[in-house]
């Protein structure tokens, strides 16, 4: 992605507007910004919502194309208006610095995850259903969302195989296992890893955040318990066929996968804890740190190791292949460019387009409103990347961490838990949740559309959310 579309882009820009920009501040003001130019980025979640159903052919063979064109219908416009200089700072500000780190972490959890196999024939009852969600739930904190998603969504799918209804199954894994599993610890979801950064103690969130998220997953787990018991009566309760490895003991294959996870979450804390201050300017204003660097060059040695240590055989058996994480990696393209202008917006507060949001969360007494904090971060969260949106709210709030932490603690939780638990309202939510609809589809399973999608989690997940938002928020 980096060594094709960067240079392809700059080149564009420097024959389109030779002299634009020359002497633009290197800093984009989102006051200056007013609603219509988020519209390319309506557009892009309107185009993976909509064309699939439209028109599946042309999304399907062209979706990367799509992606790009509407990045590009904000980047150009933005560079005729703003010049070219501010256009190639937040073009590479959002590639190096947010979408490639992205991109590797996942990159590097898809391959390893997608190395284990749970060996064995797990049969797709109900119990053994809610089990595997369980148990993704309670890894998700400590592996990540996308490591406990892709280590466990195949071996769901499997078990299902003989079933009719599996997409309740799958939807309820996002929920839980892809989204609010990840509540606990900043491993587990990318927001509360940067709070971490900004100075959150780690075992924060464990402790505010373990109720709510134990009742929010506990009400999860006991309706997909009745809801796939339902479905399971309702087809006869079919027994799976005997298969070939139907002898094999419970266990895993690729063994090897597992001490590579290790590394990267050790990789990943030693990005947030060195810090060596040596940086490496690639464009004026935008910098690239050591501990980055090196960072995501363990990443993805540590994937080549994966590739090269796990034998072809596991992976096949593991139904393993590269669509999923190509065609999160052309979506998001287009969605990191085209949502420059939004996150500006938000950033820019009560000076930007949409201070009337910012201001909902402030009372008149000017007390902070810790219902909206919650709500606001959580619908933001639902269609923006969820990480720049709890650092807009965390910093709404003042962002002094210990001041956070002790006097403004409800206002905290508020800002984590609406930004982990409401990435499950969409399938752009939280990464994972593109994955696993990827795999599932790859796996033969139909998943909802973009909006019936929606429609799963407003019968499902609003309820719960109204009913943290009064008893613990």
């Amino acid at each position: 992605m980096k060594s094709r579309f960067i240079p392809l882009l700059t080149l564009l820009f420097v024959l389109l507007f030779p002299q634009a920009g020359l002497c633009a501040e290197l800093h984009l003001d989102g006051a200056q910004l007013g609603p219509l130019w988020v519209v390319p980025f309506v557009c892009m979640l309107l185009s993976i919502a909509i064309m699939p159903l439209a028109a599946p052919a042309i999304w399907h063979h062209h979706f990367g194309k799509i992606s790009l064109f509407w990045g590009l219908a904000f980047l150009v416009p933005f560079a005729m208006s703003f010049g070219v200089q501010l256009a190639l700072f937040e073009l590479l500000h959002a590639i190096m610095l947010e979408y490639v780190p992205f991109i590797i972490l996942l990159f590097a959890l898809f391959t390893v995850a997608g190395g284990i196999r749970l060996k064995g024939s797990l049969v797709g009852s109900p119990m053994v259903n809610t089990a595997i969600l369980a148990v993704g739930t309670a890894l998700a904190s400590w592996m990540g969302t996308t490591g406990a998603a892709m280590l466990l969504i195949r071996p769901l799918l499997r078990a299902n195989a003989h079933r009719k209804s599996r997409v309740h199954n799958v939807v309820f894994f996002i929920f839980l296992v892809a989204n609010a599993g990840g509540s606990l610890t900043p491993l587990g979801d990318p927001p509360l890893f940067l709070g971490f950064l900004k100075g959150v103690s780690f075992f924060w969130t464990l402790q505010h955040l373990f109720l709510p998220m134990l009742f929010l997953c506990g009400i999860l787990l006991v309706v997909h318990h009745i809801l796939d018991t339902y479905h399971f009566n309702k087809e006869g309760r079919p027994t799976a066929p005997v298969q070939e490895n139907s002898n094999e003991k419970l266990g895993f294959d690729g063994l090897i996968n597992f001490p590579l996870l290790v590394l990267i979450i050790g990789a990943v804390l030693m990005s947030g804890m060195w810090q060596p201050n040596v940086s490496f300017d690639i464009f004026k204003g935008v910098h690239l740190d050591l501990q980055n660097i090196v960072r995501d060059l363990l990443l993805l040695g540590i994937a080549g190791l994966s590739l090269v240590l796990t034998s072809k055989k596991t992976r096949a058996l593991n139904d393993f292949n590269w669509a999923p994480i190509e065609e999160v990696a052309k979506l998001f393209l287009g969605i990191f460019i085209s949502m420059i202008p939004a996150i500006a917006i938000l950033k820019a507060g009560t000076n930007g387009a949409l201070a009337s949001v910012i201001n909902m969360v402030t009372t008149e007494a000017g007390q902070p409103n810790n219902m909206m904090y919650f709500w606001l971060t959580g619908l933001l969260s639902s269609f923006l990347d969820n990480a720049p949106t709890y650092l807009v709210f965390f910093n709404t709030a003042g962002g002094d961490p210990v001041h956070l932490m002790t006097d403004m603690a409800p206002t905290l939780l508020a800002i984590s838990a609406g930004a982990v638990f409401m990435g499950a309202n969409t399938y752009i939510g939280n990464a994972p949740n593109f994955m696993v609809r990827s795999i599932a589809e790859d796996m033969g399973v139909k998943m909802p559309s973009f909006f019936g999608y929606m429609g799963w989690s407003l019968a499902f997940l609003i309820p719960c959310f109204v009913l943290i938002s009064i008893l613990f928020i």
